[in-house]
């Protein structure tokens, strides 16, 4: 079993081929650029948020939308260990849609000053749908911003909180239900307080969008590994086992679905004790899954050690549907 590639990564592998890029930290490739302008490393994302691609009026509110904007940056900041410092905003919209500016505005600013984000700049223009786009700027002690090319043979996979509910979000809201799954596909949480402590155990990391699977897949890339999952250790939260229905149903969510915005993180054997203390002693929620191997292949098995077929997560080039990345 090989590692598992998409349309959309080959596309980026393409285009960045085309540039004479500086080595890894500092160019493409991970989760942020990393630059050195004096004693600490600054980490630089940008990601959009487009209409009929992430989000659906008005499934989404416009606090909705704006949250969100911001969140799916700032987790990118958290794989890197990285402390939200400064963004900023690119707005396109409508002319329908400008009463809900303020709204949008009202949901990004509560989740900047809750994260000491600044915005200290962007753009608006005029555009047949909506769509904002987010560049942010975090900085972590020099040297210390967690890659996706860190990891080594043996270094041990943790995930935080619980996986598939941003996916049975997505199925809920279409159905017209609000519930503690669908807020996290509406307003997902960036666990930057998670990244710092990662940053001090972790040798890599990156946050899962576009599903547990296939991220774990581009972190292997990137260090040049394979894996092996126990997919029976996958946290699932009670309402997604609930309305999954079985365990297996489930695992199938845990796996593929996109947008839960969690870390995976790989921690050194000789960290793991320290690692674990200190998220339990900060309240956050983290679960070993597996083990990184020498070699390219992943493996995800189960406790009867059946092996499952690779799962793909989302792709961002396949028929566009009502949501989620």
């Amino acid at each position: 079993m090989r590692t598992i590639d998409s349309p959309e990564f080959s596309l980026i592998r393409t285009f960045v081929s085309a540039f004479d890029l500086p080595p890894p930290p500092a160019g493409p490739g991970d989760d942020c650029a990393v630059v050195r302008p004096g004693t600490m490393d600054l980490c630089v994302t940008t990601d959009a948020v487009i209409e009929g691609v992430h989000f659906i009026l008005p499934r989404f509110s416009f606090h909705d939308v704006g949250h969100k904007a911001l969140a799916v940056n700032l987790s990118d900041l958290a794989a890197m260990g990285a402390k939200p410092r400064w963004f900023v905003c690119a707005l396109a919209l409508p002319a329908r849609l400008r009463p809900g500016v303020p709204r949008m505005a009202a949901g990004m600013s509560r989740l900047a000053r809750l994260h000491g984000a600044v915005l200290v700049g962007g753009n608006v223009s005029a555009a047949p749908e909506l769509s904002i786009t987010v560049t942010a700027i975090g900085e972590v002690v020099r040297g210390r911003a967690l890659t996706r090319s860190g990891a080594r043979p043996g270094d041990l996979l943790y995930v935080s909180g619980t996986l598939g509910d941003a996916r049975l979000g997505l199925t809920l809201l279409e159905r017209g239900i609000r519930s503690r799954a669908a807020k996290r596909q509406l307003r997902p949480e960036p666990r930057i307080g998670l990244g710092r402590i990662c940053a001090r155990y972790a040798r890599a990391a990156i946050d899962i969008s576009d599903g547990f699977a296939q991220d774990l897949a581009q972190l292997c890339r990137a260090s040049a590994l394979g894996a092996r999952v126990d997919v029976d250790s996958l946290p699932v939260s009670a309402e997604v086992l609930r309305r999954a229905g079985s365990r297996e149903r489930a695992t199938r969510w845990a796996l593929r679905g996109g947008e839960d915005y969690e870390l995976l993180v790989a921690v050194p054997p000789n960290r793991t004790r320290a690692f674990e203390r200190h998220c339990a002693r900060a309240g956050q929620r983290v679960s070993q899954v597996g083990v990184l191997t020498a070699g390219a292949q992943l493996r995800f098995v189960s406790a009867q050690g059946t092996t499952l077929p690779p799962p793909r997560g989302f792709d961002h080039f396949a028929t566009v549907r009502s949501g989620a990345v």
